[in-house]
C-alpha cells in the first residue's frame, strides 16, 4: 500500500516577476521559496488559531451569569 504524501503539492498563481523577485529575497534570506511560504502558512494559522482561542474563550465568559468579562 502507497502511503500519502503528507505535503502534497500545490498550485499557486503568481507573476513571472513577482516569481522570479520572490526567489532573489529568498537568496537573500539564505532559504527556498517552498520553505519561507511553509513557514509563513504556519505563522497565520498559529496566529488565526490563537485569535479563535481567545474569541471562544471571550464567548464563553461573556455566557457567565453576571456577564462581566472584566
Amino acid at each position: 500500500m502507497a502511503t500519502r504524501d503528507p505535503m502534497p503539492n500545490r498550485v499557486v498563481r503568481v507573476s513571472n516577476e513577482d516569481w522570479s523577485a520572490y526567489q532573489a529575497v529568498c537568496d537573500e534570506k539564505g532559504i527556498s521559496r517552498s520553505d519561507d511560504l511553509r513557514m509563513y502558512i504556519k505563522r497565520e494559522v498559529a496566529a488565526w488559531r490563537k485569535k479563535q482561542l481567545l474569541e471562544r474563550r471571550l464567548r464563553h465568559l461573556s455566557d457567565e451569569p453576571d456577564g462581566d468579562i472584566l
